[in-house]
């Protein structure tokens, strides 16, 4: 059994997860055996994995106790407390898609120097958030398909390429009124990792991952 452990949790827009209604400052508890992906309340040690598993409109700092089932990106509790939130929104996840794809971008262009798809995704998602309109958002969809036909190299490339197309997706998807915010935070989420990956291919994965997850506590305010 472990005590008043503090991790990260993201929470859909409803402040709902599968059903369950939270409120801030108040302890919950689920019976039974804890099990991963199975029963228990779930949280991540970091926000960039907890943003892998449940987009976010709520990013939030919680703490746990009691039994637990834990994974080296996620565990299961007994029992959570939300301690605080804060709002997580479409332009915040365009604003990390793009912040990532920036980050690995150099490691795309010096492979490939004359390919500039990525660089021009990455552009298109900037564009837009300059300026949302429908145009924009059009031009960042046909951008992101793109950067995606130009992830054909191996490896630390492929992977920022890949981050490169995620970020002007965000844009696009942040264009439409229906699920907006999920599909933006899902590319956000989608952008960031492929920026990791591209980072771990070129040895550079843990600055990368911290340099992502200080951005997403600038971006929601978070202070902790």
């Amino acid at each position: 059994m472990k005590i008043d452990e503090l991790f990260w949790k993201t929470i859909p827009q409803n402040f709902e997860s599968r059903g369950h209604k939270w409120e801030i400052g108040t302890w919950y508890h689920v019976n039974g055996t804890i099990k991963l992906c199975i029963r228990g309340f779930h949280a991540s040690p970091t926000i960039i994995g907890a943003m892998s598993f449940v987009t976010p409109g709520w990013v939030c700092r919680v703490n746990v106790k009691g039994e637990s089932a834990t994974d080296s990106d996620k565990s299961a509790w007994s029992d959570m407390m939300i301690v605080s939130r804060c709002k997580w929104t479409k332009k915040m996840s365009v604003e990390l898609a793009i912040y990532a794809a920036e980050l690995v971008l150099p490691i795309y262009e010096k492979e490939y120097p004359d390919d500039k798809r990525p660089r021009n995704a990455i552009e298109a998602a900037k564009a837009y958030l300059r300026k949302p309109s429908a145009a924009y958002a059009a031009y960042a969809a046909h951008a992101a398909y793109a950067a995606d036909a130009a992830a054909h190299a191996a490896d630390a490339a492929y992977a920022a390429a890949h981050a490169a197309a995620h970020a002007a997706a965000s844009a696009a998807h942040a264009a439409h009124d229906a699920h907006a915010a999920a599909y933006a935070a899902a590319s956000a989420a989608h952008a960031a990792h492929a920026a990791a990956y591209a980072a771990h291919a070129a040895h550079d994965a843990h600055a990368t991952l911290k340099k992502i997850e200080r951005k997403i506590k600038q971006l929601a305010g978070i202070t902790t």
